[in-house]
């Protein structure tokens, strides 16, 4: 590393512990009613909302009410989407005159951005019109990443409440969690990335005379006001098939800085947001300090193998460095984001370990805007469960206990997806029509595979690019990994908070053990990284575990 990288790596993990208490503050007061900021002059906009879609949100609702406006508005989203793209070939806003895509890939994308998965077995530019990208992607990327916090809001509020059965309107939530969080924020980055180069506009391709006197396209298009969401949701879909590593999204590096910093910034802000909400800023802060620490060893582990020798440059971008392409690649398979600036399938088998490893932890080294602090709140649930089974107490979180029913339901919430990667990569090597994709033998062909259903099943997005993604088995195959991955850990979640509700809180005795202390943290990151080993060992040793063992034999493949 130069003395510009550390500066700028030491800037980033700077920036991001400094703002996490100041947006957090900001959005706890926004989640609890209290007067903030942009509350008092956006405050008309949201009544009128309410009126228009004839919602109360004074009625609070109990988790399975909840739970049941959540999915049929997710469902609709989801068929939207999928009408959109099947009729984008006789619908406005298409300059390039696109066809209409087809159903298994159209289908696919549907349930990808619903989910907040964002991936992407497509080439934007050459599959999709400007009206399926806004109305379509940008309209669900800023509401799959308000689901995600709403479903965060309704878990903290069953932890905390005294002997309820409700646990706040999801209508409300995610009004909220849309009009003055995400976009505010989306608005005034998408200011500034236009403002540095990223395009936008509505104009049609350009046909240029390249200095070899011959023609090339070049794809235009709003891509900025995407770009801006993508990140700040932990969306990750890109505008261009190539994503952030295309000059269009990311020309500079302060874009560059600026949309790997957006990744982080509302997960990690939602935690010292929870802190407030429970009434304890030293939660939030404990849970912060284990998904920074797990996300420092990541990126120290990944910039490690990427820089060994000579380093590795392959499938970077010059602009960027290795240095930038790894801190990206590690932040965007922590936070569920996607996105990329580099090729993924080109990283060393030690970083790719990191990129994959970061997936299948499940999401939770800060995570999904929301989705990453209810997994990791899973998480929390079991370390205090097997915590109070080895001082022979029974286990108790902020004062509840925890009891048979949501032990379950958390480890229903943390294996779904473990099992479904596990499950759908088997047939994958198993089958023709998966190996038909594979385009490179042995241990990186499974990695391949592997990456992608823990890419799909974990709601990131992000893919080793080499595998053919866009056919009848990936596409369909992948559209039900997706699905399990984000339904079959919200379910358990608002089941769990609806369950807690009812919980009378405890005083703390001299036996409780606290949840927010050194000891906590470091049995924390235990329970988690013990959950990954256990699961994904073998099959990482059979992947980029045996390839980086080979690769110091001069194998390559």
């Amino acid at each position: 590393m130069t003395t510009l990288d550390t500066v700028q790596v030491l800037l980033y993990l700077g920036l991001l512990i400094a703002c996490t208490p100041w947006l957090g503050g900001y959005m706890a007061r926004v989640f609890t009613g209290e007067r903030a900021g942009l509350t008092g002059w956006l405050a008309p906009v949201e009544r009128c909302i309410y009126r228009l879609a004839g919602c109360d949100p004074q009625v609070e609702m109990r988790w399975t009410t909840y739970a049941g406006a959540l999915l049929a508005f997710n469902l609709f989203g989801l068929l939207a989407l999928l009408g959109l793209q099947l009729l984008q070939g006789v619908l406005p806003l298409n300059p390039q005159h696109l066809p209409g895509v087809p159903f298994g890939l159209a289908l696919n994308t549907a349930i990808s951005f619903t989910t907040n998965t964002n991936w992407q077995a497509y080439s934007g530019e050459a599959t999709l019109s400007y009206l399926t990208q806004m109305l379509g992607l940008t309209v669900q990327n800023f509401v799959s990443a308000a689901t995600g916090i709403a479903v965060l809001l309704a878990l903290t509020r069953g932890l905390t409440r005294r002997s309820g059965t409700t646990l706040g309107n999801f209508w409300a939530d995610l009004v909220r969690a849309t009009l003055y969080i995400l976009l505010p924020l989306s608005s005034g980055l998408a200011l500034v990335l236009v403002a540095q180069g990223v395009v936008q506009t509505l104009a049609p391709y350009i046909m240029v005379h390249t200095v070899e006197g011959g023609q090339q396209l070049i794809p235009l298009g709003p891509a900025a006001s995407q770009v801006a969401i993508k990140q700040l949701g932990t969306n990750g879909g890109g505008f261009f098939g190539v994503n952030s590593a295309h000059p269009f999204e990311n020309p500079t590096p302060l874009t560059n800085f600026l949309e790997m910093f957006a990744i982080l910034l509302i997960p990690a802000a939602l935690t010292y947001t929870y802190g407030r909400m429970v009434g304890s800023r030293r939660q939030g802060w404990a849970i912060f300090a284990a998904m920074l620490i797990l996300f420092l060893s990541g990126f120290a582990v990944a910039l490690t193998a990427e820089t060994g020798h000579t380093g590795n440059m392959e499938g970077k971008e010059t602009r960027f460095g290795i240095v930038n392409s790894v801190l990206w690649a590690t932040a965007t398979t922590a936070a569920s984001n996607g996105s990329v600036n580099a090729m993924h399938d080109s990283l060393s088998p030690g970083a790719g370990l990191v990129a994959l490893g970061n997936m299948l932890l499940g999401e939770v080294v800060f995570g999904g805007v929301g989705a990453g602090l209810y997994g990791m709140l899973m998480f929390m649930l079991l370390t205090v469960f097997m915590a109070g089974l080895m001082v022979g107490r029974t286990p108790e979180y902020l004062g509840k206990k925890v009891e048979a029913r949501e032990v379950t339901l958390a480890m229903v919430a943390v294996l779904a997806p473990c099992a479904t990667v596990l499950v759908f990569a088997a047939l994958a090597v198993l089958t023709p029509a998966g190996l038909a994709s594979i385009s490179n033998p042995g241990p990186h062909g499974l990695s391949q595979v592997l990456y992608a259903f823990a890419s799909t099943a974990n709601n990131n997005g992000s893919a080793f690019a080499g595998l053919n993604a866009n056919t009848g088995f990936y596409n369909y195959l992948g559209g039900i990994a997706m699905l399990i991955g984000r339904f079959a850990a919200i379910v358990p979640a608002l089941a769990i908070a609806g369950s807690m509700a009812g919980k009378k809180t405890a005083p703390p005795s001299p036996g409780t053990f606290p949840t927010d202390g050194a000891l906590f943290v470091v049995l924390l990151i235990g329970v988690v990284l013990l959950v990954g080993a256990l699961t994904f060992l073998p099959v990482l040793t059979l992947g980029p575990v045996l390839e980086h063992l080979l690769l110091q034999q001069g194998r390559v493949f």
